[in-house]
């Protein structure tokens, strides 16, 4: 049997928004799997899915450029250690910079991009080397998005944690800043339920059928329930079925029928999405280092 820590409680918790217990008793039942356990609670209770894009387990900064003409952009993360040196001015510049040198140089790899020349002398590396030794942390370029369109590109940026670019075409300006910021706020996962991949589709399915069977209903008002709740789930995660942040009386689908709009694609960058972010416990630290020393 797997030890459960507090720690695993707690992140249980935070994907789930359900009770400690619930999440320790679930942890236990899966041998510590958190994946395991986020989906047997979501049977057992009907929770959600969690957002990947809402769990910030790391610092740094997004950095968004466009060309003057609004047809070639650029959305990079820089990543650094504390939410203090993600404030500096140095780390944020350095980010533009990274930005305007991905859609001048059309980079789509981050590799490439370290390998850059900037102006002067110095590479990308280096320069990230220099602001290293400048800030006192680690510093890295963790991702870069490449951006070119017939139409028309727009960005938002949310402090610097979040970045949106998104791709579209008909409408003006204002409809492009607006889209981005939903996006921002409702971190879609992709533009429209065709995109949403087989596999992810095929799991929400068994979520539902397994929350759906704990009802004791006959199997065909089942698989109606199912079908449901796919749809409500699809309408959820996709642009074009969410509610608009400005006027949720209606959905992003008719605000772009409106305007006589498309949204080809978006990148949103949540800063640290993904990453885990190591957490120290000063007291228990202190202990171990009595205890070595006794």
């Amino acid at each position: 049997m797997a030890a459960i820590s507090a720690s695993m409680v707690k992140e249980l918790r935070e994907l789930t928004g359900l009770g400690m217990m619930e999440c320790k008793k679930a942890l236990t039942e899966t041998n510590g799997d958190m994946k395991a356990a986020e989906d047997l609670l979501r049977i057992k209770s009907g929770a959600k899915a969690s957002k990947a894009a809402g769990r910030v387990a790391a610092e740094g900064v997004v950095g968004a450029f466009i060309t003057g003409d609004g047809r070639t952009g650029a959305l990079v993360e820089v990543n650094c250690e504390t939410d203090f040196v993600a404030k500096n001015d140095d780390i944020i510049k350095f980010a533009t910079t990274l930005a305007e040198l991905v859609a001048s140089e059309n980079i789509t790899d981050v590799q490439v991009l370290g390998e850059t020349q900037l102006s002067g002398e110095d590479n990308v590396e280096a320069a990230r080397k220099a602001l290293v030794m400048k800030l006192g942390e680690n510093i890295s370029i963790r991702r870069c998005a490449y951006h070119t369109t017939e139409g028309q590109l727009a960005y938002y940026l949310h402090g610097t944690k979040i970045g949106v670019m998104i791709d579209y075409q008909g409408g003006d300006e204002t409809l492009g800043k607006d889209l981005a910021m939903h996006i921002a706020a409702s971190k879609p996962m992709c533009v429209s339920k065709e995109q949403v991949s087989p596999e992810v589709l095929k799991h929400e399915r068994q979520i539902f059928s397994a929350q759906a069977a704990e009802s004791g209903k006959p199997a065909n008002i089942i698989e109606k329930m199912v079908d449901g709740r796919i749809a409500k789930y699809l309408a959820e995660v996709t642009l074009l079925g969410q509610p608009f942040v400005k006027d949720p009386d209606q959905t992003i689908e008719k605000l772009l029928a409106k305007k006589s709009a498309t949204v080809n694609k978006f990148t949103l960058y949540v800063v640290g999405e993904g990453i885990e972010k190591k957490t120290e416990n000063f007291a228990e630290e202190v202990k171990a280092q009595m205890g070595q020393t006794k």
